[in-house]
């Protein structure tokens, strides 16, 4: 059972990152980019290797007695200095300086794991600790030093992103404020997996046995301290695109009564939409359906006919009788916004075609002026933008 604590976050950090490939491979030469493409299968890579079934199955290949307790502390302080790096190439700043602590943070740490390998080369680790290997070494020569330098090694980066975190967070809101709190308080835990550690050790040292400490306790903030930075590290990018995608729906949205409105007006039968296509597709679908009604009707809006605008310059009377109505609603909406100071119909209909924000300011307004029963005859037979039968035409409040 204990492995689950090892093989869940290496599962959710593998997701994470596959889930992250296409951005990836799109935005490789960003620094940030490949920085998270470096921190997220390095972490899934510690927990992976630390799980207990996999340091036998380590030890067993490489034919040396914990082999595997190098590894994952190398690993560990290597994904130590890249969230530094991470953080240090996400906050920005004058490239010289980024780069330069960069370099230090690479330096100092790789300096570490070579120190790491070197004291575990010059110690003596007969007996195969699938466990609880820094508590039962802690006391014997060289692997002591390596097991506090590792934990130091790892205090001092959490530390530091930690403190990164809370200053940054200061001066930021929104999505980017809640996850730096959450990578933060990952840190935070972090922290608390290395203070265990040693708590471990330490009462090694005087006699006593805390090894729970050290194989239940610590691994389990060590794996929620993960989930949380990686929540974080997610979440202004994920956030911001859902916001952002929310944003479009509503817009396309805000179209569709002036959408309607058109269908009738326009002569010919409107393109059809694949009911699986993107929702890019639709709002370009749906706004280019409203234009070509706006440059029918630009006659009967400006009373001047537009170079660009087929069909008579004739009054509503030209339309059919079906559409005659609403043309004139379309009319009365357009009027109403140019009553407006300000509004999009002073622009004139060149210009509310042209922007789409005079769109969405027409169909609010043909959305009010619509009688809460309808329009009678509304686009009977039409189609609707995926090829379907489109139902008489309905108030929309």
């Amino acid at each position: 059972m204990s492995s689950v604590y090892y093989y869940l976050p290496a599962l959710l950090l593998l997701v994470s990152f596959v889930l992250r490939v296409p951005g990836l491979v799109r935005h490789w030469r960003d620094p940030l980019v490949r920085s998270v493409g470096v921190v997220i299968p390095l972490g899934a890579v510690v927990f992976f290797f630390a799980a207990p079934p996999t340091v036998s199955e380590v030890n067993a290949l490489t034919g040396v007695a914990n082999f595997s307790a190098p590894l994952v502390y190398a690993v560990v302080t290597a994904g130590s200095a890249c969230v530094i790096n991470l953080m240090l190439t996400w906050q920005g700043g004058p490239e010289e300086r980024r780069r330069a602590a960069a370099l230090w943070c690479a330096g100092v740490y790789g300096a570490v794991i070579v120190a790491l390998l070197a004291l575990f080369a010059l110690g003596n680790a007969p007996v195969e600790r699938l466990r609880d290997f820094d508590t039962y070494y802690s006391t014997s020569p060289y692997l002591r030093e390596m097991i506090v330098l590792y934990l130091v090694a790892h205090a001092v980066a959490t530390a530091v992103l930690s403190v990164l975190c809370r200053r940054w967070a200061r001066e930021v809101t929104g999505l980017l404020r809640a996850g730096l709190v959450l990578i933060g308080t990952g840190g935070v835990l972090g922290l608390g997996y290395t203070v265990g550690k040693l708590v471990a050790v330490g009462a090694r040292w005087t006699g006593h046995d805390w090894d729970g400490i050290s194989t239940t306790v610590a691994p389990s903030m060590a794996a929620l301290s993960s989930l949380l930075q990686c929540v974080g590290f997610a979440l202004p990018a994920v956030g911001g695109s859902l916001r952002n995608q929310w944003k479009r729906w509503s817009r396309y949205q805000r179209l569709r009564p002036l959408w309607e409105v058109m269908r009738v007006v326009i002569p010919y039968e409107l393109v059809r939409i694949p009911p699986w296509s993107s929702l890019s597709r639709r709002h370009l679908r749906r706004t280019c359906d409203i234009r070509d009604g706006l440059r029918l009707l630009a006659p009967y809006l400006e009373r001047v006919p537009l170079t660009d605008a087929p069909g008579p310059a004739a009054g509503p009377g030209a339309l059919k009788p079906e559409a005659a109505a609403h043309a004139a609603l379309v009319v009365a909406a357009f009027d109403s916004l140019g009553a407006r100071p300000g509004g999009a119909g002073a622009g004139g209909v060149q210009g509310l075609i042209d922007s789409e924000e005079g769109l969405l300011c027409l169909s609010d307004a043909v959305r009010l002026l619509t009688p809460r029963g309808g329009l009678t005859g509304a686009h009977h037979g039409r189609r609707s933008e995926d090829g379907t039968s489109a139902a008489p035409q309905r108030a929309v409040s």
